[in-house]
């Protein structure tokens, strides 16, 4: 076995995969809006009840704001996706 070819010698790049990131991207955005209902809802049931820096205690916004990054961050993959295609 040879660690270097001629390129005569070299099989053709395969072209590349054509696939269909839009499904992935929708599930994930889609799982990131669920997570951020529940900190939502989290955050205005049970504002400051957990003192040990858990979900609903001052500086959790943290939590918040992730999920709002996340969606934000699905949103713009999936435009992008889109625009890719045309």
């Amino acid at each position: 076995m040879r660690l270097w070819l001629k390129d005569s010698e070299r099989r053709p790049d395969p072209l590349p995969a054509r696939t269909d990131a839009r499904t992935a991207l929708f599930i994930g955005t889609l799982l990131w809006l669920i997570a951020l209902g529940a900190a939502l809802f989290i955050e205005v049931t049970a504002p400051g009840v957990s003192k040990s820096g858990a979900a609903g205690a001052p500086g959790s916004g943290w939590w918040l704001w992730c999920t709002v990054i996340g969606v934000g961050v699905g949103v713009v993959g999936l435009a992008w996706v889109q625009f890719r295609r045309r």
